[in-house]
């Protein structure tokens, strides 16, 4: 039951579009000019937004925009993995303390993009963009 309420289009569209949200959910400090930690969320959200476009203005039995997506929110868990360790623990006036925020953060990002994956593969999903 609860695959046919996510494999109405009303759904599908809104969470194509809300798929954004967890490539770009990072502190704000990540996107400050001295870092170099902004490109790749932004790169994947062009790239998630791009396959966003061909998917809901032009349908039809093509795949790469789907692999586009679950690419991209796999890079996006890879790379918040390997920030993970570096950005737990940040030293403030000398002392280690251990950033909660930044680490719930990446967590709830992980998961949002794991679901996403599972959600773009079903081929629910996949026949109701295809249907008209």
């Amino acid at each position: 039951m609860i695959r046919q309420t996510l494999a109405k289009k009303p759904v599908i569209i809104s969470l194509l579009i809300l798929q954004v949200i967890p490539l770009v959910m990072f502190p704000a400090a990540s996107f400050a000019a001295d870092t170099q930690e902004w490109w790749l969320p932004v790169l994947l959200a062009i790239l998630v937004v791009a396959a966003d476009a061909r998917l809901l203005a032009r349908r039809g039995e093509i795949t790469w925009p789907w692999h586009l997506i679950a690419f991209a929110q796999g890079l996006s868990i890879i790379s918040r993995l390997m920030m993970l360790m570096p950005h737990a623990i940040e030293t403030i006036n000398g002392a280690q303390v251990v950033d909660t925020g930044y680490i719930i953060l990446s967590v709830l990002s992980m998961l949002l993009s794991a679901v996403l994956i599972w959600y773009v593969e079903l081929p629910e999903v996949r026949m109701a963009m295809i249907r008209d």
